[in-house]
Order: structure tokens, then sequence, then C-alpha cells
């Protein structure tokens, strides 16, 4: 199956009460794992790439390893989708690419100037045949190059989403709701908690529209206590709570972005191994559990988070 575009996944996701998982990838082992798990879960999966990923593996790499993907996994549908896309350059070099999807992040510019870049992004992306997301509130915390400090962040105002909607002709809308970016996403000894109130208002105001969250890691407490005995310090790692994800995905939001899970597992056992094995030096042989871990992780999301397996 060549790569798609997200539009048809999404219809089937806001129907069928799941949402997709959004996995950010910058290298070989992580693409494997993700679509490795989607595979045997026959699971539809979105493919993510930063402006910090492109920056690191670089643009061609990337789409090439997601390309080889696909082949390996030509059963389940794959979207290749540019994450946080600071402006129209970005998001232009990326449908350009290869890319099936692109995200428009003016959520730091004034609402007029949100609409005017969302929109200036979705005539060039449709033209082309690319879907975009745009974003409305913006969410604390840092990831890659994105970073909002708590008093700076800001909920979703309901109030604004039809207009920016049918302004900008966006496929689909990531909201702030309580997520957070970052694997520091809340203080020890809070309870996060998720505001359905908005995004109830949300769906009521954009009926069958596909929403996405952010900063959706749950943080597994497993590999941040497993980094952390083995040389790591990693101190009041919280995240977002498993069951508001799936509550979450069972109402409006068909796209769910987990990135700092994966880099967790991917961190805490390369740790352990080398501390289990001081003498190893062989990448092959603490990648492979690494790669290992990133796929269960990922079977458990598409299972017991997202509800997306057997929907592909």
């Amino acid at each position: 199956m060549a790569l798609v575009t997200s539009t048809e996944m999404f219809k089937k996701a806001y129907e069928g009460g799941y949402a997709v998982g959004a996995f950010n990838v910058n290298n070989m082992e992580i693409v494997q794992g993700i679509t490795e798990a989607c595979k045997e879960e026959k699971a539809p999966v979105i493919l993510q790439v930063s402006k910090g990923a492109r920056a690191y593996a670089n643009h061609t790499y990337l789409v090439k390893l997601v390309e080889a993907a696909i082949i390996e996994c030509p059963e389940i549908p794959v979207v290749l989708h540019l994450d946080h896309g600071p402006d129209f350059e970005t998001c232009k070099s990326c449908i350009d690419g290869g890319f099936t999807s692109v995200m428009i992040d003016g959520s730091s510019h004034s609402f007029k100037e949100n609409i005017e870049l969302t929109k200036k992004v979705v005539e060039y992306a449709h033209a082309h045949g690319v879907v975009v997301e745009g974003e409305l509130g913006t969410l604390a915390g840092i990831e890659d190059e994105v970073q909002v400090s708590a008093e700076d962040s800001s909920y979703t105002r309901p109030e604004e989403v039809e207009e920016f909607v049918e302004k900008t002709g966006v496929d689909s809308l990531a909201i702030a709701i309580g997520t957070s970016h970052g694997a520091y996403k809340f203080k020890p000894g809070t309870k996060p908690q998720l505001r359905f109130d908005i995004l109830e208002d949300i769906s009521r105001r954009l009926p069958g529209f596909p929403i996405v969250l952010h900063g959706s890691s749950s943080v597994p407490q497993n590999y941040v206590t497993m980094i952390n005995e083995n040389g790591g310090k990693m101190p009041g790692a919280i995240g977002i709570p498993e069951d508001q994800l799936r509550q979450a995905a069972g109402l409006s939001v068909c796209k769910i972005n987990i990135d700092s899970d994966l880099r967790l597992a991917m961190t805490g056992t390369i740790r352990k191994f080398f501390n289990e094995h001081p003498d190893k030096f062989d990448p092959r042989e603490y990648l492979k559990p690494a790669r290992a871990n990133i796929k269960e992780l990922v079977r458990h999301k598409l299972i017991n988070v997202l509800g997306c397996n057997g929907k592909a």
C-alpha cells in the first residue's frame, strides 16, 4: 500500500470511536518498532517527522525509511506527516518532498495571523493532494524546538473553532485541553485532568470533524524507573493518564500524538543494557532490545489506549 492521506483514516476513526496513533520518528529502529507492531495488530498509523527530526536525520533519509516500512508492511495504511510545521516554507518543502500530511502550527500568532498562515498552507497543500492540520490553543512544555511556558499556555476557545475551520479549510484541528509536551508534563502529586467539557463543546460545534491531541504521552513509569536505576536523573516525570486518552479517543479525537514514551523506552533499555554489559560496544546489540521494547509499547498503545487494532 502506498502512502495515504488521513482523510479516510480519520473518517473511520470518528465513526468507530477510536483514534489513530501518531508517532514521532527519527531513526530506523523507531520506524521498525512502530510499523512492525502496527502490522501485527492490523492498525493504521501516522509516522510524524518534526522540524528537529528533519535537521537531525535529513529529509531524504526519513522519507526513504518510511518507504521501506511500507514495502515491509504493505497491509497497513501509513500517513507521513510533518509535526509542528513552523512556517509556510517548511510545510511546502515537505509537501514537495513526498509527505501526505502537514501541520502548520500558527498557535503562537494572533487569531487573525493564524488564520492567514494556515489558509496559505492549506491552499498549497490541497492543490498537491496533501491534507493539513491546524492548531488553536497553546500547549505548555518542550518538544524539539517547540517551547512554551505554563504561563503562556492556553486552552482552546470553543467559540473560535468554527470560524477558524471555515476560513482556513483545514482537514483536522489540534486543540489544547490539558495535555502538555515532553516527559515533565505535571508536577509530582498533581492529578492530570483533561478538559472534556471543552472537547465536548468543540465536538458539538464541529460535528464529524477530526480533532487532534498533541502532548499525549503517558510517560510509562516502568521506563522512568529503568532510566533512574541505571544512571539517569528523571525525577517527577508524569504524563497523561491512559484512561483519559482512551475516553478522548471514543469522542471526536481521531489522532493522538505519542512521542516521549518511545524515547523513554529506547533510552531506558539502552541504559540498562550498558549497565549489565559494560564490555559491549556494537550498536546492533543494544539497539535490538530497544527496538523490541518500542514495539511492545506501541502494541500496548494500539490496543489499550487508541483502540485502533484491527482497523487497518
